[in-house]
């Protein structure tokens, strides 16, 4: 994991299916401060490719880093 940010709040989907992986981050990110960063925990192997393209099309997230270890999927949202 990156030093370059600091985690405000973590979400743990950890057993969900597309599409709630990516449902439920829209709604904690809704909740975040701007700046403030969001983990997301997720054993779905889609979701690294559902949550990069989701925070692609919209404005007012960055993807800092998605990565895994073999069964747990992370990934790091910025909210702008």
């Amino acid at each position: 994991m990156s030093t370059e940010f600091e985690v405000t709040e973590t979400l743990d989907v950890q057993g969900e299916s597309c599409p709630m992986p990516v449902v439920k981050t829209r709604g904690a990110v809704d909740d975040l401060a701007s700046g403030d960063v969001l983990e997301v925990l997720a054993t779905d192997s889609g979701s690294v490719s559902d949550i990069a393209g989701w925070a692609e099309s919209v404005d007012d997230v960055e993807l800092l880093e998605q990565s895994d270890d073999g069964t747990v999927y992370s990934h790091y949202l910025r909210k702008l």
